[in-house]
């Protein structure tokens, strides 16, 4: 039994066609370069034209359920292992935060106008 009728795949073949013609958009007004996006949109006009096409993939809530709570039954190491980038995506983050701001600060100095602080705000 066949999952695409010949009805959904004249619809993907056109889109195909406006592809490489450059005439096929996204969304978002863009145009599509990609083989897989324009595979994608002609299947979602086929769709909206009730031809048979199979339904989209989902992500069941089940088994995201399933999914985690194997990731809390495994060991501590596999755990801290897969923390572990996330915590050093964050530093960086920061990082490039305090480089921006103490970038006009070196300006200053290198044109010589260095601005001295009074005692008071020291104390703050």
């Amino acid at each position: 039994m066949a999952k695409y009728s010949k009805g959904s795949q004249n619809t993907v073949k056109s889109a195909m066609h406006r592809m490489k013609k450059g005439k096929l958009k996204s969304g978002s007004g863009a145009k599509v370069k990609s083989r897989k996006q324009a595979i994608a949109i002609g299947l979602s006009e086929a769709r909206e034209k009730g031809a048979k096409v199979p339904p989209k993939k989902a992500a069941s809530k089940k088994s995201a359920r399933q999914k985690s709570a194997s990731k809390k039954s495994a060991p501590g190491k596999a755990a801290s292992k897969k923390n572990a980038p996330r915590k050093a995506a964050a530093r960086k983050s920061t990082g490039r935060a305090r480089s921006k701001k103490s970038a006009p600060k070196k300006a200053a100095a290198k044109k010589g106008t260095s601005r001295k602080r009074s005692a008071p705000s020291r104390r703050r």
